[in-house]
C-alpha cells in the first residue's frame, strides 16, 4: 500500500534566480512529501495544483510577465508575427459530409477566430449558414465541440466548449429557421449525440463540485436520453454503472433508427465492449460484442441486423467481420476484411453492397474499394502520399467525400461517386505557398534495441546537408495514435526560412497495429524516449543538422516524451517546446480524467510501476548539473485534460534546479485549454511566440 505524509509549513523557502539577464519570479516551496512503497518523494510545488487560489494566479502573471518581457525583446517577432498572419489568411473548408440530403461542411473565410458551419440541399446549391461560432463570444473563445443533425433534417444538436475547455454545453436550433430552442444540456464531457426521432442519447457526468470542474475527476459517467421540449432533470437515464467509477458510457444510434449502440470502455483497460438493442423493444436485453475491455470494436454500420465491426481481437493490424445481432458468439463471426500487413484505420459502408477500408501503409493512407462480402473492386486512387483526414458516405448513397492532406498539401475536399468510379475536387484552396519548392522523403533509422522505425523529412528542395540546417523534430509517441502527414500553416513559415521538419513515428503510436502500440507503453516506454533519441542521432550523423541547430518540439503525451528526452540526453537540443505535457508521471491519474491514462502508462499505486514511472518523470529526474537547451513550456489556465499544474510544477522545478545560461520559461495561456477550439488569434500570437523563440536560440534571422 501507499502512504502519505505531507506537512505544509506556515513559513514558505523562498527561491528566485537571476540568468542570462531574466530574472525567474519567485517561487514558494512547501515541505510536502510522499512515501511511495518506502521511497520519499518532495513535492515542494504542490500548492500551484490549485490552479483557483490566489497564489497560483499570481505566480502565473508573474511567469507570463517574464515570458512575455523575453519574447517582446526578439527583434524579429513581429515580422514572423506580420508574415504568420498573411499566410493564415486564405479561405479553407473541412470535413465535407451528407445527412438527410443535406451537404454540409465548415469553413473559414481566413483570419476568423472560429470554423464556420455551412450547408446546401445540393452540391451547386447555395450556402447557407448552419451555425457560426463566432457569432457566441466577442473573443472568440466560445468554440463547437461537434454537431449532430437530425435524421429528418429539420434540428442541429451542438456541443459549445468555453476556453477550451472538455466541458461542454449542448443547445439545439431549428435549421431552416435559425430559432435556438430552449433545451439546454449541462456537464457533460467525452460525449458523442446520436439523434433518435424527437431526441438525442448523450453522455454526462454529475455536476462537479464549486470550483472543482477543471481539476477533480471525472467520474460515474452516464448515458441520458432528452427528448426536445423538455428539461434536462426530466431526461431518461439509459445506462450507468455505480460500482465502477470509472467506467465510460459512449451512444450511437444506427443509421436505419433501429438499434441503439453504446460503447463501453474503463481506465486501465486497451479496449472497449459494445451493448446493442433494439430502441422499439424498450424491454429487451442489451446484446455484447467484445471481451471485458481487452479489444477494440467499432460498429462501422449495418445492413438489417447484420453488423459490421471492425476489431484488433484477433488481429493486432485489425480486421472487419459481420455477425447477425441474434448470434454474436465468436463462433458466428465472419470475416470480410482479414487482417493485412498494412493497419486498417478505419472502414466505411457506401452504396448497396461497397465497402471503403482506409489502410495506414507506413504511416501514410491507402483507399481500398471492396464488395461487401470481401471482394476487392480496385483502390481509389488519392493525390499523392498524405493522410484521408476524415472520410463519410451512407449505405444507401454512392457518394463518398474524402478529406486529403499531406505536409506541402494543403487540406483539400473530394467527392467521389462509387457508381462510376469519378472522383472530383469539392474544394481546393489558395494560399502564399509553392508547394512545388518542398521535397518530402521517408527514412527508416535503427533504434537503441535494433528496431526499424519511420520518420518523415520535408526540406526545400536542393538543401545542403552540411551539419548547419535549422531542424525541428516533433513525435507523439502514444495512446495508439498515428502520426501521419498533414499540413501545418505556421510550419510554411519554418520552411522557408531553410528550416528542415521532421516528424517520427515512434512506438507507442498506432502506426503499425497493436503490438507496435504496446511495444511503448507501461514498462516499455523507454522505447519511446529511445526511439526519439535515435532519431535525433540518425540527422545528426546524416549531417541534417546538428545539436546546436536541432530543436525538438511535442505536445501532451508528446509533452512528457520532450520532458523526458530532455531530461536524459540534454546535450542532443538546443531548443526543447513541450507543450501542455503530462509530467508528474506520479500523480497524473489523479486529476480530470488522467486516470484513463492508466492503460499507457501505469500507475504508481502498484510498486513495480512506481518504480519505472519514477525513473523518467520529468519533474522528478532534473538535473541539477546538466546543461539544458532554451525551454519553453506552453500550457493554458483551462487545460481539464492535461491540468496545467504538470507544466507549473516542471518550470518551476527547472527554474529552480538550472544553473546554466538558456532561458527555461513557461508561456500561459489564458482562456484557454489542451488545444481544440483555440481562436485563430491566439493560434498566431502562439505560434508566433514558439517560431520566434525557436529561431532566436537556433541562432536563426528570418527572411522577413
Amino acid at each position: 500500500m501507499r502512504n502519505f505524509v505531507i506537512t505544509i509549513f506556515l513559513g514558505f523557502t523562498m527561491f528566485s534566480c537571476s540568468k542570462n539577464s531574466i530574472t525567474y519570479p519567485i517561487t514558494e516551496q512547501v515541505d510536502t512529501t510522499d512515501n511511495y512503497f518506502g521511497t520519499k518523494v518532495p513535492d515542494p510545488y504542490r500548492w500551484l495544483e490549485d490552479d483557483n487560489s490566489e497564489e497560483t494566479k499570481a505566480w502565473v502573471v508573474a511567469q507570463n510577465e517574464v515570458t512575455s518581457n523575453y519574447l517582446k525583446s526578439i527583434p524579429f517577432r513581429e515580422k514572423i508575427k506580420t508574415r504568420l498572419t498573411k499566410i493564415w489568411n486564405f479561405e479553407r473548408q473541412v470535413n465535407l459530409a451528407k445527412k438527410s440530403g443535406i451537404y454540409y461542411y465548415e469553413k473559414n473565410n481566413g483570419l476568423q477566430n472560429q470554423n464556420v458551419y455551412y450547408y446546401q440541399k445540393s452540391l451547386t446549391g447555395e450556402p447557407k449558414i448552419l451555425i457560426d461560432p463566432n457569432t457566441l463570444s466577442t473573443d472568440g473563445t466560445v468554440a463547437l465541440n461537434g454537431i449532430a443533425l437530425s435524421g429528418d433534417g429539420k434540428f442541429l444538436a451542438y456541443q459549445v466548449s468555453k476556453s477550451g475547455s472538455d466541458w461542454v454545453d449542448i443547445y439545439f436550433k431549428e435549421i431552416e429557421t435559425g430559432k435556438v430552442l430552449d433545451d439546454h444540456l449541462k456537464w457533460v464531457k467525452f460525449s458523442n449525440i446520436a439523434w433518435k426521432a424527437d431526441g438525442v442519447y448523450y453522455s454526462r457526468y454529475d455536476e462537479p463540485k464549486q470550483d472543482k470542474g477543471l481539476t477533480d475527476k471525472n467520474q460515474f459517467q452516464k448515458v441520458y436520453f432528452h427528448k426536445l421540449g423538455t428539461p434536462q432533470e426530466d431526461d431518461i437515464l439509459i445506462i450507468k454503472e455505480d460500482n465502477v467509477p470509472d467506467q465510460m458510457f459512449t451512444a450511437d444510434v444506427t443509421e436505419d433508427n433501429k438499434y441503439l449502440i453504446i460503447y463501453e470502455s474503463r481506465w486501465g483497460f486497451d479496449g472497449n465492449d459494445i451493448l446493442i438493442k433494439e430502441i422499439e423493444k424498450p424491454n429487451s436485453k442489451f446484446i455484447r460484442i467484445g471481451k471485458s475491455y481487452n479489444f477494440e470494436y467499432s460498429i462501422i454500420g449495418n445492413k438489417g441486423d447484420v453488423f459490421y465491426v471492425q476489431t484488433n481481437d484477433g488481429a493486432p493490424k485489425k480486421r472487419l467481420f459481420s455477425v447477425d445481432v441474434k448470434n454474436v458468439d465468436e463462433k458466428y463471426w465472419n470475416n470480410i476484411l482479414p487482417e493485412k500487413e498494412t493497419v486498417l484505420d478505419g472502414v466505411i459502408l457506401s452504396g448497396e453492397k461497397s465497402i471503403v477500408a482506409h489502410y495506414l501503409k507506413d504511416a501514410h493512407s491507402k483507399l481500398e474499394i471492396y464488395e461487401t462480402n470481401g471482394t476487392y473492386v480496385k483502390d481509389l486512387e488519392l493525390p499523392s502520399l498524405g493522410t484521408v483526414l476524415s472520410i463519410s458516405s451512407k449505405a444507401n448513397d454512392a457518394e463518398i467525400f474524402y478529406t486529403f492532406t499531406s505536409f506541402t498539401y494543403p487540406t483539400a475536399s473530394y467527392i467521389y461517386n462509387i457508381s462510376n468510379s469519378e472522383s472530383k475536387p469539392f474544394f481546393s484552396p489558395k494560399l502564399d505557398f509553392i508547394p512545388n519548392d518542398y521535397e518530402t522523403n521517408q527514412v527508416f533509422y535503427t533504434s537503441k534495441d535494433g528496431t526499424k522505425v519511420p520518420m518523415y523529412i520535408v526540406h526545400k528542395k536542393g538543401i545542403e546537408l552540411n551539419g548547419q540546417n535549422p531542424l525541428l523534430l516533433y513525435a507523439y509517441g502514444g495512446f495508439n495514435i498515428s502520426l501521419t502527414p498533414s499540413f501545418s500553416i505556421p510550419r510554411i513559415a519554418w520552411l522557408e526560412n531553410g528550416g528542415i521538419y521532421v516528424m517520427a513515428n515512434l512506438r507507442g503510436g498506432g502506426e503499425y497495429g497493436k503490438e507496435w502500440h504496446e511495444g511503448g507503453t507501461k514498462l516499455k516506454k523507454q522505447n519511446v524516449f529511445d526511439d526519439f533519441i535515435a532519431a535525433a542521432e540518425y540527422l545528426i550523423q546524416k549531417k541534417y543538422t546538428s545539436p546546436q541547430k536541432l530543436a525538438i518540439m511535442g505536445g501532451s503525451n508528446g509533452g512528457l516524451l520532450i520532458g523526458a528526452v530532455t531530461n536524459q540526453r540534454p546535450d542532443l537540443f538546443s531548443a526543447a517546446i513541450p507543450m501542455v505535457g503530462v509530467m508528474d508521471m506520479l500523480r497524473f491519474h489523479k486529476f480530470t480524467i488522467g486516470g484513463s491514462w492508466v492503460s499507457d502508462y501505469g500507475s504508481s499505486d502498484d510498486s513495480t510501476q512506481f518504480d519505472y514511472l519514477f525513473k523518467y518523470s520529468p519533474i522528478h529526474n532534473i538535473s541539477k548539473t546538466a546543461k539544458y537547451p532554451s525551454v519553453l513550456v506552453t500550457t493554458a489556465d483551462h487545460d481539464d485534460r492535461v491540468v496545467p499544474a504538470h507544466s507549473f510544477k516542471y518550470i518551476a522545478t527547472l527554474q529552480e534546479k538550472y544553473k546554466g545560461e538558456n532561458p527555461v520559461l513557461i508561456r500561459i495561456q489564458t482562456k484557454a485549454g489542451h488545444g481544440a477550439g483555440k481562436p485563430t488569434a491566439i493560434l498566431i500570437d502562439e505560434q508566433t511566440d514558439i517560431y520566434s523563440f525557436i529561431f532566436k536560440n537556433l541562432g536563426v534571422n528570418p527572411i522577413y
